[in-house]
């Protein structure tokens, strides 16, 4: 055993615990439920889940496989294509793995992020029975010292019969310290949560376990997959202004500070741009309390604009990512990684008063929210953290680019083919061409308030037209019924929503 090992596996009586991936995968038969680490592409575990499929392209072998959120390194297409794949929870970006699910081949439970431990740990679901965890060390107790996500590794761990723990040498032993490891009680007699500000610590730097629950050790030498995020364009610095200018409005009137609130953005290159504009406003002091750290995050570290910020993994492009951990002493102060069932929690983001930017597939014309089905029937990723954001924040913001495939899709339709956020968590709708504020408005209102600054034309043409109608009709919410999804039905058999005249 090399140095190194060592060096990263303090614990004396596990060090013969360390082996090959073929033999650590050993420990997970069929039928089994499996917890994974890793968080949007961040601190998920490389050869273990490799090693399972290879298994099972030679013999009969199903998992029901849980996350934190998405995996990297193509796990999720390697698994899907080797049968490997019986049930999937609570989030993924694979097309391979979405083109099994819309098949019907895996069964995918889309959740709410900061829920799926909790269902666990209720037994509302079946418990996991083997833990994999990337790390970036073993203390001297046995402890887990996670790399760069948390996501639901510890409770994973805790909860597991058994855990595997790959330690990634590629990982680096700067991010000791960095975590933040607290786990609630169960109910009926759970403590709240003590956290009352962006930076406050409440756990330890890893992840408590007994020594004898870890099976087998897997060192491993590979990097995090990068994020794919696209640039800013001018839609999404177009998005950027209207939000800064509607943030310094509400700082004339009283409502925030030149510090705003702490911010939270979802995982994506609309919500990553939008923060990424953030960078040339007036804003100062800022903090972040959110799920994913992106580009954006450290870009607003390097302005001076970002004090602090809180997540539950770091994802980055290749380019900042090179830059970040190459000088990552500079922003280690002033990261905190925790579970995701805190850094999601209803309890903490009704305390702190989140300022919540996420991204919508489509809106309605009174607010309604379809972050995750395609025509309301074929799943894209999922709804990750959006939910647990937008129903507790201060502020719930939603961004679309106004229109999609060249113009023929509007993002804003009737009515969405699919509900994830209701008309009651979203506070603001906001597209490259203006930013409506639905805050103490009636549904009718919100109508005319949508379509007059969010709709690219002819589409504006056309709600108007479709208002009209349904007002005719009556009701609190007016709708056409027999008109309400003939922009999707349309897009079906022709290719756009576009009506021929």
């Amino acid at each position: 055993m090399k140095t190194e090992y060592l060096d990263r596996i303090r614990c004396d009586r596990l060090r013969n615990r360390v082996t090959g991936a073929a033999e650590a995968a050993s420990w997970i038969k069929d039928g089994m439920t499996v917890g994974m680490s890793g968080f949007t592409r961040a601190g998920d575990v490389k050869l273990v889940p490799a090693a399972l499929a290879e298994r099972a392209r030679r013999e009969p072998l199903k998992i029901t496989l849980l996350t934190g959120a998405s995996l990297g390194n193509d796990t999720d297409k390697l698994l899907t294509e080797a049968g490997l794949l019986s049930r999937r929870m609570p989030f993924q970006v694979d097309p391979v793995l979405r083109a099994a699910i819309n098949r019907g081949e895996v069964m995918y439970i889309d959740q709410h992020l900061s829920e799926t431990v909790e269902q666990l740990r209720s037994r509302h679901i079946k418990p996991v029975d083997v833990a994999v965890v990337e790390a970036v060390a073993i203390t001297e107790s046995g402890a887990i010292v996670p790399t760069t996500s948390v996501g639901n590794s510890a409770s994973f761990a805790i909860l597991a019969d058994k855990v595997i723990v790959e330690i990634n040498l590629a990982q680096p032993t700067g991010l000791e310290g960095l975590h933040d490891i607290w786990i609630p009680k169960k109910r009926p007699m759970r403590e709240p949560i003590p956290i009352m500000s962006v930076e406050q610590r409440a756990g330890t730097p890893w992840i408590e376990i007994p020594p004898e629950k870890i099976a087998a050790i897997v060192i491993t030498d590979q990097p995090d997959s990068t994020s794919s995020v696209l640039p800013p364009d001018e839609d999404t610095a177009a998005i950027a202004g209207h939000l800064v200018r509607f943030f310094e409005d509400e700082i004339l009137k009283g409502r925030l500070t030149s510090s705003l609130l702490p911010l939270q953005a979802g995982i994506g290159s609309i919500a990553n741009a939008v923060l990424a504009g953030f960078v040339h406003s007036p804003f100062q002091h800022l903090t972040m309390y959110s799920e994913v750290l992106q580009d954006s995050t450290f870009d607003l570290f390097d302005a001076g604009k970002l004090e602090f910020a809180s997540g539950s993994s770091i994802t980055l492009s290749p380019e900042k990512s090179a830059q970040v951990f190459r000088d990552f002493a500079r922003y280690r102060d002033r990261l905190v990684l925790r579970p995701q069932e805190v850094s999601n929690h209803p309890e903490v983001l009704r305390r702190l008063g989140i300022i919540a930017i996420n991204t919508a597939l489509e809106a309605d014309i009174y607010g309604n929210v379809n972050s995750t089905h395609v025509a309301g029937t074929h799943m894209m990723n999922g709804i990750g953290g959006s939910g647990d954001f937008a129903r507790n924040a201060y502020l719930s913001v939603f961004a679309t680019k106004s229109t999609a495939k060249g113009g023929k899709v509007s993002s804003i339709v009737p009515m969405v083919t699919h509900v994830d956020h209701s008309e009651h968590d979203v506070d603001i709708i906001v597209t490259e061409l203006g930013l409506a504020d639905l805050r103490g408005l009636a549904p009718r209102e919100r109508a005319g308030v949508i379509i007059e600054r969010c709709v690219a034309e002819p589409y504006k043409t056309m709600l108007h037209a479709y208002v009209e109608e349904a007002r005719q009709r009556g009701g609190q919410t007016p709708h056409v019924l027999e008109k309400a999804f003939s922009w999707h039905q349309r897009w079906r058999e022709t290719g756009s929503m576009l009506a021929e005249d």
